[in-house]
């Protein structure tokens, strides 16, 4: 089965960030407009934003919040992690004054996102379907992933940040939001110098069916971040527009790297430590597997927002530099 992303908000899972070096800006732009609002630039082309939008709804994933990040409370909102309740998950310090209503995820209903009369549609980490994205549009100005995004869910948290900034007015809070971020990357590298040149592999179980990450997921973005490389064994089976791949039982031994990070999904972490093919990796057997079982831990890590990445790389660095130096 593979490893969707109507998977794993089903299951109530897991997304997350970017290379601090290769992933500068995703190319979004903003300028004034005649009407006093601003031209946004998606993959779409130029999209007429009001200015300070009112009625936020937040479609994309994280981009809820990341727009609370910016100051903004959108009225309605996706809840792609499960998390439940207002959608937010403990990695997000700020709070509603009003919860929003929670909309539908990888299945939008267009009806309802109309109801709640938006006046600005978020849609920016999405599975970037131009035909609902036209939809989206007939409803409200609709900014959705930055230009040259090639992979569904592919908007790294930076690139989210600037366009949703940009979007919403916000593109100074935008950048002071990247640069505490960038700083954050900046002092973990300094701290953790073995992670240079490493190999990782980042793997998930779902219903008994194994995979591997690409770089487009947020996940392994977040691990070349700190200075380590997708082991070619995983990254070579890469397909278009694809994030992650399927592997056969036969085919597990290519999670094997310096580092493996393995996620369980919709289940706990005995679908992992009792696997008897991952138990076998060589880095397994080495000490070098890191086991994300923790739900809030391993959400925060695919959260791909600024939240999410701050909150991994305080609280997942310590456990892979740890296997690191097993």
């Amino acid at each position: 089965m593979s490893i969707s992303r109507s998977s794993v908000l089903s299951a109530a899972v897991l997304a997350l960030a970017l290379t601090l070096t290769a992933c500068s800006s995703d190319g979004d732009s903003a300028e004034p407009a005649e009407s006093g609002g601003t031209v946004v630039t998606d993959m779409f082309g130029d999209v007429e934003v009001p200015a300070n939008p009112q009625r936020v709804v937040a479609l994309g994933w994280s981009d809820a919040e990341t727009a609370l990040a910016l100051g903004v409370q959108p009225v309605g909102a996706s809840d792609w992690l499960g998390v439940g309740g207002n959608g937010l998950g403990p990695w997000v310090t700020e709070k509603y004054d009003t919860d929003p209503t929670i909309l539908g995820t990888y299945d939008v209903d267009v009806e309802s996102v109309a109801a709640l009369a938006p006046d600005l549609i978020l849609w920016t980490r999405s599975t970037n379907d131009q035909a609902l994205y036209e939809q989206l549009s007939d409803i409200a100005p609709t900014v959705a992933a930055p230009p040259r995004i090639d992979i569904a869910y592919g908007t790294t948290w930076e690139g989210q940040t600037e366009i949703v900034a940009a979007a919403l007015g916000k593109v100074d809070e935008g950048k002071k939001l990247i640069d505490e971020t960038k700083a954050q990357f900046a002092e973990t590298i300094a701290a953790n110098p073995e992670f240079a040149g490493k190999s990782v592999a980042v793997g998930a179980v779902y219903s008994g069916q194994s995979g591997g990450y690409v770089r487009g997921d947020a996940r392994v973005d977040f691990l070349e971040a700190l200075g380590m490389t997708n082991t070619p064994a995983i990254q070579d089976l890469a397909q278009p527009g694809k994030f992650s791949v399927d592997l056969s039982e036969e085919n597990i031994a290519k999670l094997d790297a310096d580092l493996t990070v393995m996620i369980p999904i919709g289940s706990g972490p005995e679908v992992i430590t009792d696997n008897p093919s991952i138990q076998g990796l060589p880095s397994a057997r080495d000490g070098h597997l890191v086991v994300l079982g923790d739900l809030n831990l391993s959400s925060a890590f695919s959260a791909g927002s600024v939240a999410g990445t701050r909150y991994a790389l305080k609280n997942a660095v310590p456990l892979l530099a740890a296997a690191l130096k097993s």
